[in-house]
């Protein structure tokens, strides 16, 4: 697996931009709290490491990982955020269920990413496990959150570059 190759919080601290003028928003998925709030807070707290202001970190809530992708529409048109991280865990049951939402998420993640013009990342767990997914919220393959908030950063940085 290339997580477990790469510890998804460990990254060189000086090669991400400053995000002290940078605007986020972040989604969470209620569902699997014990994953989703660490997976926000290792968001929050790099992004707040990197200098974004609190003020500029709009943080909402929904109620699953498949409504994500309506919420992060919502944000974008109520905030407008330069960038979206979508936070969410999914963890593979005894149905076809874990499939259709991955898949759902994915495609909807994408489709904001190719028709809207601020970047959308995709902080989705899609684990088999709970224990895989404790790894992913701050255990020992790192933070996801983390992960998505330095992609966050890297990709406005990339945005503004182009302009």
């Amino acid at each position: 697996m290339a997580t477990e190759l790469h510890n998804l919080s460990e990254y060189e601290f000086d090669k991400v931009p400053d995000a002290s003028k940078m605007r986020f928003g972040i989604v969470v998925s209620e569902w699997n709290p014990e994953i989703t709030f660490k997976l926000r807070d290792g968001a929050f707290d790099t992004l707040i490491k990197h200098g974004a202001k609190k003020e500029n970190i709009e943080i909402t809530y929904v109620p699953g990982s498949f409504e994500l992708v309506y919420g992060a529409k919502r944000l974008l048109e109520s905030t407008k955020p330069d960038a979206i991280i979508v936070l969410g865990c999914v963890i593979k049951g005894e149905t076809p269920h874990f499939e259709y939402v991955c898949s759902g998420v994915t495609q909807g993640i994408t489709q904001l990413n190719v028709e809207g013009d601020i970047p959308f990342i995709f902080g989705l767990l899609t684990n088999n496990t709970m224990q895989q997914s404790i790894d992913r919220a701050g255990g020992k393959l790192g933070n996801k959150g983390v992960e998505s908030a330095i992609t966050a950063i890297k990709m406005i940085d990339y945005s503004c570059k182009l302009k």
